[in-house]
């Protein structure tokens, strides 16, 4: 199978995140790629993610934020691209902290995931191994 990558643009706005999350959703459903319901949410929650951070973080005003989506028989493969060239941290928050957990989510469910440097900005990504089809379930 052909790994298919797509991207889309989305303007700065919380209104971006859900659109993000549709997109990714759409682009696994056009790849075809043997995701179940589980794996599907654990992608979309870390599309929502990082979409959220370059939202607050990332994405100057009247700028844009770029999400591309790529999935084959063996990965799914998320970039979100920003103008801001500082890279996320992984915080620490406290117990009743509001925010800071996204990054943390993303570590706890990708398979890997990392940052890069572009001309102007930088993009987060995460990729999520996806199991060989009748692979049996891990023993509980």
């Amino acid at each position: 199978m052909t790994t298919v990558t797509t991207s889309r643009r989305f303007i700065r706005s919380q209104a971006s995140v859900p659109a993000a999350r549709a997109f990714a959703r759409e682009v696994m459903g056009t790849a075809r790629a043997a995701v179940d319901e589980a794996v599907l949410n654990d992608v979309l929650l870390c599309v929502s993610e990082l979409a959220t951070n370059a939202v607050r973080h990332g994405v100057p005003a009247g700028g844009a934020l770029l999400v591309k989506v790529g999935a084959d028989e063996h990965r799914v493969r998320v970039e979100c691209h920003d103008a801001n060239r500082r890279r996320p941290r992984l915080r620490h928050p406290a117990d009743d902290d509001q925010t800071g957990r996204g990054l943390l989510l993303v570590e706890a469910i990708a398979s890997r995931w990392g940052t890069d440097e572009r001309p102007f900005g930088k993009y987060v990504w995460f990729e999520l191994d996806l199991k060989p089809a009748g692979t049996p379930p891990p023993p509980s």
